[in-house]
């Protein structure tokens, strides 16, 4: 049997000493390591898992003042409306009768402010005879507003608008005089001319709906 001096069997130990230390190192970097990712996937997995909208960006149909004062004068005519409110929806033009598509809002002895119902581009401005001044707004979903019997205007054909925005100031209309500083309002969906009344508050996804 050869015998093996001390000397190399203390270098063996210390080798085998460090070797085992490197390997314990090493074991515990790794699993420190999977535990940081273990723990970062928990907590983005907690925010993601707690992250809800609290804010709602459905524009909501809103009317076209801003004054509380403001009353209806003429309503939206309905053929399933009650005989009386049919009557106050009536237009009489020089023996012509003429079934209201929209909403005249005034009742004050003065003027005041009318402002865009939707976010929407300004596509028409233009004076007419019997209606005065006329803004219409074309809004998302085939949405279109007009504003008429304004007597001025503060918008032009091409502007983007935003919701609340003054387009003009309630004027008179010559189709119907006695009913002094005004705004009819019409409000059409897919091409179809629908109550006001019926819209405002609700989304625009709510009125698609009805």
């Amino acid at each position: 049997m050869r015998k093996i001096k001390k000397p190399v069997i203390y270098a063996t130990c210390i080798g085998l000493s460090a070797l085992l230390l490197g390997g314990l190192w090493y074991a515990d970097l790794s699993q420190a390591s999977l535990k940081t990712d273990e723990d970062y996937t928990y907590v983005s997995r907690l925010f993601e898992d707690s992250i809800q909208s609290v804010v709602n960006t459905q524009n909501v149909i809103t009317k076209p003042y801003t004054n509380e004062s403001i009353k209806v004068l003429n309503s939206f005519y309905d053929y399933k409306s009650d005989e009386k409110t049919q009557q106050n929806s009536i237009i009489n033009y020089e023996t012509t009768y003429i079934q209201n598509s929209g909403i005249a809002y005034g009742g004050i002895n003065d003027t005041f402010d009318v402002v865009s119902v939707l976010p929407g581009k300004v596509t028409s401005v233009k004076e007419d005879k019997l209606m005065g001044k006329i803004v219409t707004i074309e809004h998302d979903n085939n949405i279109i507003t007009i504003y008429q019997s304004l007597g001025e205007v503060t918008v032009k054909e091409g502007d983007t608008v935003a919701q609340g925005t003054i387009i003009g100031k309630a004027g008179e209309s010559n189709l119907e005089k006695d009913l002094g500083k005004h705004v009819l309002f019409e409000i059409s969906v897919d091409g179809k001319y629908v109550n006001p009344d019926n819209c405002f508050n609700k989304t625009v996804e709510q009125l698609k709906s009805n």
